[in-house]
């Protein structure tokens, strides 16, 4: 089982940037993918990003591609999602994933996500 810890969400403007972190921990966690997911209100959950622990194999939504940047720090155990050039229709929920494969494959574990509030 990985235990993941998210933080860094907030209110920003729109334009702003926002970092998100996520702290990972378990005996196995880093035989997995690591992703970001998003749900707004009265949304579905929708994806993000992702990316192997090892740094590479990067993949991210439309919405955010050019705008966003997923990373990992394997010193910290800690998978980063660079937001910048905030709009306000990417308020929502941020959780972050451990996944048994690359995108789309299953999540082993969720995190108990962080909200992000973008004001027009």
């Amino acid at each position: 089982q990985v235990q993941l810890v998210e933080s860094g969400g907030g209110l920003v403007q729109a334009g702003g940037s926002r970092r998100l972190s996520c702290a990972a921990s378990g005996r196995t966690f880093r035989s997995y993918y690591m992703g970001w997911f998003r749900q707004a209100p009265g949304k579905e959950r929708e994806f993000v990003a992702a990316i192997r622990w090892s740094g590479g194999n990067t993949r991210y939504a439309d919405s955010v591609k050019g705008r966003f940047t997923i990373s990992v720090d394997n010193t910290k155990n800690t998978v980063y999602l660079q937001m910048n050039s905030l709009k306000p229709e990417d308020t929502a929920v941020y959780s972050c994933a451990a996944l048994y494969a690359d995108y789309p494959g299953p999540v082993g574990s969720w995190g108990q996500g962080t909200q992000v509030t973008v004001s027009s």
